[in-house]
């Protein structure tokens, strides 16, 4: 009994807690669902009203079981952050919204840092308010783009890049933050070896992920239930939380590295859904511990320094924004709208100011602060992007002329320049060659000798047998890192022109000896410098006896990385080649009969899709091809039909002309028009309905279904307004639709 009780008397104040937060938090969710404001707001406030600093309200009593469910919260945000990353986006956000973050970024930090020294704050006070200060909102950008309408925009496309920026630098500030804080000095050594260990861990942490995660997860297709595809992910989750801790990183990296790898699986949407309402639970839990350390006392004690830094985060962050953008080659407009879209911050500043104070290295009155200013400049969001396009057509008016056209010759000749060369492809490919085996060959000479070598060093030959299994599993990474031919193409091309052949040859010498000093440390961990310069020898004579089987192994190794790479996408574009899947819809030739009732009738008479929910992909007349018939087309005797819809459609349709006398062709000539799947990005027709979009004008096409959130219509009304990700079944040209439908 006195063991159940001492266990009740430790649950009670967790429970009763919890129960308040969520309680407060729910409160939150419907109010402010209520009057459309950002629930992260709501979940400040509900903080605010149950932390111990607000009198008319419960409190909370154990701060440090919520820190806890903080911490488990801000795991579960950045777990779902890494699903919707995928470090393949972040390769393909481009140069601009690369420019635009970047520049905004450092931009930001030294306007934060400087603005700190001059209000008289500690020095880490001023850098921590630097890194809280440079990373946006992407929940408040979201909300506010849904809004007001402006996703299909193009500066949208440069803001949605930005952000993605945006997060992978937040996850490195982290670190380097981390870094400063424990060492309490600006040693550039100590940043450039918190760098290399960063990028170390996080290339061996995604090529390790990627080669063994989506393998287990394809293994076990079959086996997996939603309940146990649950647990496995947040079991993967959790194992790289404490591997990350382990090494010395936050372990909200580690959730971050995992949800990015899971990115890359076929799997990655499915676990998104799953683990929704487990993010959506502690994230809660984590914006309300946020809002329980408002204190109005500190608020009012730092009105002054809440107003500066709240005008210095909208006009610093709009201006460094807006610069970024123009140094990227974008148009005036283009820039103005992406800076003043990106003038607050969020949920990153909260996660940076909560690493600052669990490490204990800055004041109390700087968390208060970062949130009253998140706070103030949610509300300003829409406004700033409402009024964006207002803005930059005042600002074109008033700039001098001649400013305005170096802008726009900028930005064309930027455009102009962007491609990318032959050598600069050669230099990336071989750097990437470097790197990854490079960190893939440390790893394994490390862990080798930290796990292989204890086990077998007590036998007479321990130390040969460990480097022989060691050296068995590096021999193909070994070879692709000297010989292993990469832009092939490329270097065909540039080894033609003198001033190339030099620094090729350089670049392959530089791989050949970097492959000779792992192999050459490799040995050295293992025996004594004279062994192991013997040994270096024989493995070098055997490394060059077995270049294909060498050559062989590492291809099935490569190939099945790059297969667990690209297996969503893969998936994805089988699908697209597929016949509306999702509905079991295919296209069915048929003949109309010369004793047909129906010939003779339009098709509006007729009513196909409105009875039966068919379509009329195109009609053949003898030598002439009618695509994508009107309403007003007529149906005449030796017609070919071709009809599109699910199985059962198709079957009542057949059963309809049945009644009507009609005839099936024993062969069908070939046809340009195809059922084609295609995911909605061009911003020229997002926010458009189907009849503004002119895709039927433009594509002699029809939309006969759409999937938007995993929710499936069919036929749907041409006053349907378009989203992005809308997934579109057209049937129609394959040339026009394949031009129409270009990113």
């Amino acid at each position: 009994m006195s063991l159940v009780a001492e266990t009740t008397h430790h649950l009670q104040p967790l429970i009763t807690d919890l129960g308040l937060i969520l309680m407060t938090a729910g409160v939150a969710v419907l109010l402010f669902k209520k009057i459309k404001q950002p629930l992260v707001l709501g979940y400040l406030i509900a903080g605010f009203l149950a932390g111990s600093n607000f009198d008319f309200f419960p409190s909370i009593t154990d701060h440090k079981s919520v820190e806890v469910w903080a911490e488990i919260g801000v795991i579960f945000l950045l777990f779902s952050l890494g699903l919707e990353f995928s470090f393949k986006k972040l390769m393909k956000v481009g140069g601009t919204a690369s420019i635009t973050a970047i520049t905004q970024i450092i931009c930001m930090v030294f306007i934060g840092f400087s603005v700190g020294h001059w209000m008289g704050w500690n020095t880490m006070d001023s850098i921590f308010l630097g890194a809280t200060l440079s990373i946006s909102s992407t929940t408040i950008i979201l909300r506010a783009f849904d809004e007001l309408g402006v996703k299909g925009k193009k500066f949208a496309g440069i803001v949605f890049g930005a952000l993605i920026v945006e997060d992978i630098v937040a996850i490195i500030m982290m670190v380097l933050l981390s870094t400063i804080a424990v060492s309490q000095q600006f040693s550039g050594m100590e940043l450039i070896q918190s760098v290399f260990k960063l990028v170390f861990f996080l290339t061996l942490w995604f090529v390790g992920g990627i080669f063994f995660v989506p393998t287990l997860l394809k293994k076990a297709k079959n086996l997996l239930t939603d309940e146990m595809l649950l647990i496995i992910s947040i079991a993967l989750c959790l194992l790289m939380v404490i591997l990350a801790a382990n090494v010395g990183f936050s372990p909200a990296l580690g959730a971050f590295i995992m949800g990015s790898i899971i990115a890359e699986t076929t799997q990655a949407e499915k676990i998104e859904h799953l683990i929704k309402p487990v993010k959506d639970l502690f994230g809660a839990v984590f914006f309300v511990s946020v809002g329980m350390l408002i204190n109005i006392d500190t608020l009012v004690e730092y009105a002054v320094p809440v107003v500066i830094i709240t005008l210095v985060t909208i006009f610093g962050k709009a201006f460094s924004s807006t610069i970024g953008a123009l140094l990227s080659g974008q148009p005036l407009k283009q820039s103005v709208q992406t800076g003043m879209s990106l003038a607050q911050i969020g949920e990153f500043s909260f996660i940076i100011a909560t690493l600052g104070m669990t490490l204990g290295v800055i004041s109390n009155f700087l968390y208060p602060i970062v949130v009253a200013v998140s706070a103030i400049t949610t509300f300003t969001t829409p406004f700033l992007i409402k009024y964006s396009t207002t803005f930059s057509d005042k600002l074109e008016r008033t700039l001098p002329v001649k400013w305005v056209k170096a802008i726009d010759k900028y930005s064309t000749n930027t455009e102009a320049i962007k491609s990318v060369s032959d050598w600069q492809m050669v230099l990336r490919a071989n750097m990437t060659q470097i790197v990854i085996h490079s960190v893939i060959i440390v790893a394994v000479i490390l862990l080798s000798s930290e796990y292989i070598l204890p086990l077998v060093e007590s036998s007479p030959f321990g130390n040969a047998i460990a480097a022989l299994i060691t050296l068995f599993i590096l021999s193909p990474f070994f070879w692709a890192l000297s010989l292993r031919r990469v832009a092939a193409k490329q270097v065909q091309v540039l080894m033609k022109e003198r001033k190339y052949r030099g620094p090729i040859i350089m670049i392959v010498l530089l791989r050949m000896l970097l492959t000779l000093f792992y192999l050459g440390f490799m040995l050295n961990t293992f025996f004594s410098p004279e062994i192991a310069l013997i040994a270096l020898v024989v493995a070098v004579a055997v490394y060059f006896i077995f270049p294909k089987k060498l050559n062989g192994q590492y291809h099935k190794i490569e190939n099945h990385f790059i297969s667990n790479l690209n297996a969503r996408e893969i998936v994805k574009a089988g699908r697209s080649r597929q016949d509306l899947t999702p509905w079991d819809g295919h296209m069915t030739t048929f003949e109309i009969a010369k004793e047909s009732n129906i010939a003779g009738k339009t098709l509006a008479e007729l009513q196909l899709r409105e009875q039966l929910g068919v379509n009329i992909a195109f009609i053949r007349r003898g030598e002439v091809m009618i695509n994508i018939p009107g309403r007003n087309e007529r149906l005449f005797p030796g017609d070919e039909i071709c009809v599109i819809g699910t199985d059962n459609q198709v079957q009542e349709f057949k059963v309809y002309l049945d009644k009507h006398e009609i005839e099936i062709p024993e062969k069908v000539a070939e046809t340009d028009i195809v059922l084609k799947q295609i995911e909605l990005k061009n911003e020229e027709f997002i926010g458009k309905s189907i009849r503004e979009s002119q895709i039927r004008e433009k594509t002699h096409g029809l939309v006969v279904g759409i999937e938007r959130n995993r929710k499936r219509i069919l036929n749907p009304e041409s006053h349907l307004i378009l989203e992005q990700f809308d997934i579109l079944w057209v049937v129609g040209s394959k040339k026009l639709l394949a031009n129409f439908f270009k990113d």
